[in-house]
């Protein structure tokens, strides 16, 4: 089953699994900031009011604005 990264929270940890087909020119940004297929993350934080999103993967930290997040589709771990 795929989910989206809001549906997380605070600790999770989850895999990338695809992307949106409808999101191409987001898709190769997200791929060039290591989120490629396989790739395992964990939730750091998310802001206040839910966006955006804080994720540690790789050994950095990064962070994506909700909308940005909806383009993942992601496996809970």
């Amino acid at each position: 089953m795929t989910l989206s990264l809001k549906n997380l929270t605070t600790g999770d940890s989850g895999r990338v699994v695809g992307f949106d087909k409808t999101s191409k020119a987001y898709r190769k940004k997200l791929l060039a900031m290591g989120l490629t297929p396989g790739t395992e993350f964990s939730v750091t934080r998310f802001a206040p009011m839910g966006d955006p999103i804080e994720i540690k993967l790789r050994g950095f930290s990064l962070t994506l604005r909700r909308d940005e997040a909806s383009v993942l589709f992601i496996e809970k771990l």
